[in-house]
């Protein structure tokens, strides 16, 4: 029998890691987890949970603003960012100990250095120690990706640098239009910052309904967000503290601080893999894997954001647990990455789950669109000019719901929900048998009756 120090070595403290090193400690295994910065990774640390923070506390200006119409007479509020941020990071800090002492319970070991692979079961250690494990998991997650260099680039901050800046800009330029572009843009808008966002594309959103893209551009813009679509930033000036963003289509921004957010890379550099035969998978730069999370190695596995799949901390998590039940538990499982509800935190905010029209309509012979936009009850006293948007994506065959894509206050949570009838492959009929909960904006989910549009492919001459 080799010698093997562990039974699992994981590289990467972050959520998928997290809870792969939980689950298998758990099943008896002996478990080992390096984290070179601080456990929780982006998500925990720099991602999701202080983003949706930042939000929260953004939308505060929103709901004073609003307060008026319902009778409350508010004295002028002021905002201090460096009490937001101070907060928040207390937060982070308490949630980084709650997920080492997590892990630590579980009986797993945590080494707080950078491991590198020196062949399949080997592993060194910045420490200079050096480990043998008889499985390994890399769940290094991903980091933000500039694009190419240009003029000034080293000016640009990206999502990280925004969570840590001292003071609030008062002017930003924001390339990008995903999700992380455009909830930073909300978020500093709401704070009262001057807003642009710079999109290569024809809209927003890419990869959403063109209903959802249409209807969330309108209404950042009436929020006085500025939306340029279809240029680039070529390059980048400082003048002081200053900034001027120099744009293809030739005209120029200035700013006090640019920030890329154009997408992600996964963190695949200076592992080892090559030394231990992992193989990258040449579409998308992530290391290539199988249905159960393995790599080209038989012994190594890799989950999340690393693999470039689904980059989504939920998904990691499932990715995760699915890898420690299948090694260590005796209970093979392959992760369904069908029907993933996601949700942009923009505002207004965006819930989808399931196929967009286009996506339907390419698979399915006959498909039947329900939707809906409407005024939410609240804006009738409050008078802000806004609309929700709620969107049933039907096979027009079997009466199955495809997709479910809303744009409003809570359109996460009500996806979440959703997300489970579109799973089990819920019927439209299933959601007109559904009485409605009234007042909500939801009930419009089971109220529509109307197909608003039909489309039936034609059949090939």
């Amino acid at each position: 029998m080799a010698d093997f120090d562990v039974d699992l070595f994981v590289i990467g403290g972050g959520s998928g890691g997290v809870r792969a090193a939980r689950i298998a400690a758990g099943h008896g295994a002996r478990v080992m987890v390096a984290e070179e910065y601080r456990m929780g990774g982006t998500c925990v640390i720099r991602g999701c949970v202080p983003k949706k923070l930042l939000v929260i506390g953004s939308h505060v200006r929103q709901e004073l603003a609003d307060a008026a119409g319902f009778g409350w007479k508010i004295p002028e509020a002021t905002f201090d960012w460096k009490t937001l941020i101070a907060n928040k990071n207390k937060e982070i800090a308490r949630l980084e100990a709650a997920y080492t002492a997590n892990v630590e319970k579980s009986g797993a070991r945590i080494v707080k250095t950078r491991a590198v692979l020196e062949d399949a079961h080997t592993l060194r250690l910045m420490t200079g120690e050096k480990v043998r494990a008889k499985n390994i998991l890399v769940a290094t997650g991903g980091a933000p990706n500039h694009g190419a260099e240009i003029p000034g680039i080293e000016h640009v901050i990206s999502s990280n640098e925004a969570f840590h800046l001292d003071e609030l800009p008062r002017r930003i330029v924001i390339q990008g239009g995903g999700y992380i572009a455009l909830e930073f843009a909300c978020i500093f808008a709401n704070f009262g910052s001057d807003v642009t966002v710079i999109y290569r594309g024809d809209n927003i959103l890419r990869g959403f309904d063109e209903d959802v893209r249409k209807h969330v551009r309108a209404e950042m813009e009436k929020e006085g967000i500025t939306i340029l679509t279809g240029c680039t930033v070529n390059k980048v000036d400082k003048h002081g503290n200053d900034y001027t963003t120099h744009l293809s289509n030739g005209s120029s921004i200035a700013s006090d601080k640019v920030m890329f957010a154009i997408g992600r890379h996964p963190n695949v550099a200076n592992l080892g893999l090559e030394k231990a035969g992992v193989a990258i998978n040449p579409e998308n730069g992530g290391i290539a894997v199988d249905h159960f999370s393995r790599s080209t190695v038989p012994n190594i596995y890799a989950i999340g954001d690393v693999t470039h799949r689904f980059n989504l901390t939920p998904v990691a998590i499932r990715e995760g647990h699915a890898f420690a039940d299948t090694v260590f538990g005796n209970k093979p499982v392959q992760v369904d990455h069908e029907n993933i509800p996601t949700a942009v935190f923009c505002q207004p905010e965006v819930g989808t789950v399931g196929l967009t029209e286009a996506q339907a309509r390419e698979r399915f012979e006959r498909v039947d669109i329900y939707k809906t936009s409407f005024r939410p009850i609240k804006a009738t006293l409050s008078g802000r000019d806004t609309r929700v948007l709620m969107k049933l994506v039907v096979d027009g065959t079997t009466d199955r719901v495809l997709g479910c894509h809303i744009v409003g206050d809570t359109a996460a949570e009500i996806t979440q929900a959703l997300a489970i009838a579109v799973k089990m492959r819920a019927t439209k009929a299933d959601f007109d048998a559904t009485i409605a909960l009234h007042p909500t904006a939801a009930e419009e989910l089971v109220t529509m009756r109307t197909v608003t549009e039909r489309h039936v492919r034609q059949a090939a001459e």
